[in-house]
């Protein structure tokens, strides 16, 4: 299936589109904890990343140099991140340190990551910086470690400082590397041309139509797709209002995202499921107050499975405080496609597919049966969607298959890998190792096909069984993983691995895994080989919060799956003693 024809470029690239929003007189706003706000206006955007690419360029950045930015969710962001676009350079958003129980495996992913994309600088900050210096010693980048804060330390109080970027980068040169989520692998360095964001933040317009009343507000990471092209470049491409929540400080506080939409009667925000359900179990009756949500026209949801119970909750808890049902539009994506792939239609009423997940995993026809799939809609303009058989060969309706993709805003491939690329692009189409099928005209996407768990000979969606144990007392709830565990005979057996809630006693660990066995057996009709009960926090995650299941699969079978580290004020502060020594060892070139 083919969307409509992709629209003309409205700017060269969005370096361009980023100089033509300074005349635009809206902004991005920067929302705290305690709903203080900071307003920068797209000419102090524009200003202070001119500074900025000054600054790289002093320090030695020339084009096509790869700078990587690790920082929350802050002004300092935009800095670098546009900053480097007007010196030439290639973005590589990295995420801070984020489960600080687990600093040392993130030491190694961010290491692994500066190797991957070939960055040459690092940018951090604040509090993030304090704890990278083992990091950067370990990397050993060409131009070490830099304070965002001295990108715009000293600008002139004019709002358009004199640095001439020159010309800027041309459509095909690489815009961006972004890393792939790492649900089913390691994260992989996905290169993103200028042409390709281009294409993209154009299709996203042209779904959105935007019009002048709208504001975009997200709380999510700027390090990812959804948060970065469908957020930040999104709307500075209109250009139009931004509002922007750090997402630790959503998960801290979820009311704030819905408060923010409220008080500036924003009208798009995304989310994936585990945000709308988060709301309507988290948020607080008193922050309920005087809440408007009418003006919420799109509420968008992807980045993981649909989840029709989530969003039905959400929308019951918050009809009453004016949200329409109607806005709720769930999308399909992935990073190798920079973001959108598919759209739901807005304005339609949310109805999944129900289906017989047990005769769909034994022959792979969709028939009806009582597992919902939410329909992700049909693909964004420019883009083809097709799904395929094992041999190739497209599906027609009701047929599990293999989700392949094809448009204009598809990567160049994975960074420096091109046995990984070509094994993900053939032809131009991308293999984007989901599985889904056609009904009723929509795509509707039934998980990974790396994560299937194969049961005496049947495909299963580890969905399946994870959903067995929504609302299960004494679980954390989202935090269970369904694996296929292997067997000496050449076969798997089905493992839980769960988290317990913060509240359970282990103690008791024996009777909540029965309950867990029965569960499953309930809904599925399969019971698990094994349940193991896993202190919070335990099971391994993405930098976007995703489960990683093959990792969880990997550590469970090496006797490696732990608990996170305990991390109190004391530890901490001798954290951050060795990253700044280490810090000091690398800027004065000590050998690592």
């Amino acid at each position: 299936m083919r969307g409509p024809p992709a629209p003309p470029p409205r700017h060269p690239t969005l370096a361009h589109a980023l100089l033509a929003a300074a005349t635009h007189p809206s902004g991005v706003t920067f929302v705290d904890l305690r709903e203080r706000e900071v307003r920068l206006g797209w000419d102090q955007v524009v200003a202070r990343a001119r500074a900025a690419g000054a600054r790289f360029r002093a320090w030695g950045v020339a084009p096509g140099d790869r700078v990587a930015i690790v920082l929350r969710t802050e002004p300092a962001f935009l800095d670098a991140f546009f900053g480097a676009w007007l010196a030439g350079a290639v973005p590589v958003p990295l995420y801070p340190p984020v489960r600080l129980g687990r600093l040392e495996e993130y030491r190694a992913a961010t290491a692994r990551m500066l190797a991957l994309s070939g960055a040459r600088l690092v940018v951090s900050g604040g509090g993030t910086l304090r704890l990278l210096g083992e990091v950067v010693e370990r990397a050993a980048l060409p131009l070490g470690c830099r304070d965002a804060a001295e990108l715009t330390a000293g600008m002139p109080p004019a709002r358009h400082p004199a640095f001439d970027p020159g010309p800027l980068a041309p459509p095909g040169a690489l815009g961006l590397i972004q890393f792939s989520s790492g649900s089913t692998v390691e994260p992989k360095p996905v290169a993103l041309t200028h042409a390709a964001l281009q294409a993209q933040v154009d299709a996203l317009t042209v779904l959105v139509a935007p019009v002048a009343a709208d504001v975009l507000v997200s709380w999510l990471p700027l390090y990812h797709d959804m948060g970065l092209l469908g957020g930040l470049l999104g709307a500075m491409s209109y250009p139009g209002p931004l509002v922007l929540i750090p997402p630790e400080h959503f998960l801290a506080r979820p009311a704030l995202w819905l408060r923010a939409v409220a008080r500036h009667r924003g009208t798009i925000s995304p989310a994936p499921s585990f945000a709308y359900a988060y709301c309507a179990d988290r948020v607080d009756a008193a922050d309920l107050a005087g809440l408007d949500l009418r003006s919420w026209r799109l509420a968008l949801d992807g980045a993981e499975p649909i989840s029709g119970e989530a969003l039905r909750r959400f929308a019951a808890r918050f009809a009453p405080h004016g949200f329409d049902p109607r806005s709720l539009v769930p999308v399909y994506g992935l990073s190798e496609a920079a973001l959108a792939v598919t759209f739901a239609r807005p304005g339609v009423p949310l109805r999944g597919r129900h289906v017989d997940a047990a005769r769909m995993a034994r022959d792979g026809l969709v028939v009806d049966g009582d597992r919902e799939v939410v329909p992700v809609g049909t693909p964004v303009p420019g883009v083809a969607v097709e799904v395929r058989d094992q041999q190739g060969r497209p599906l027609g309706e009701d047929r599990l298959g293999r989700i392949w993709v094809s448009g204009p805003a598809l990567f160049a491939g994975y960074f420096g890998d091109g046995a990984a690329t070509a094994k993900a692009l053939v032809d131009g189409w991308l293999d984007t190792g989901d599985l889904g099928f056609w009904s009723g005209g929509q795509l509707h996407v039934h998980g990974r096909a790396k994560d299937l768990v194969i049961i005496r000979g049947a495909n299963h969606a580890p969905e399946e069984f994870e959903e067995s144990l929504t609302g299960l007392e004494g679980l954390r709830p989202g935090c269970a993983v369904a694996l296929g565990r292997p067997e000496p005979d050449g076969g798997e057996s089905l493992l839980i691995l769960a988290e317990r809630s913060r509240e359970r006693n282990p103690d008791g660990d024996a009777e909540l895994e029965e309950a867990v066995r029965r569960g499953v057996l309930r809904r599925t009709g399969i019971a698990p080989a094994e349940v193991r009960l896993l202190a919070p926090g335990t099971l391994p995650r993405t930098s976007s919060g995703k489960l990683r299941r093959q990792e969880a699969l990997r550590r469970s079978m090496m006797g490696d799956l732990t608990e996170p580290t305990r991390v109190g004020p004391l530890s901490l502060a001798l954290a951050a003693v060795r990253s700044r020594l280490a810090l000091e060892r690398s800027r004065r070139g000590r050998p690592v």
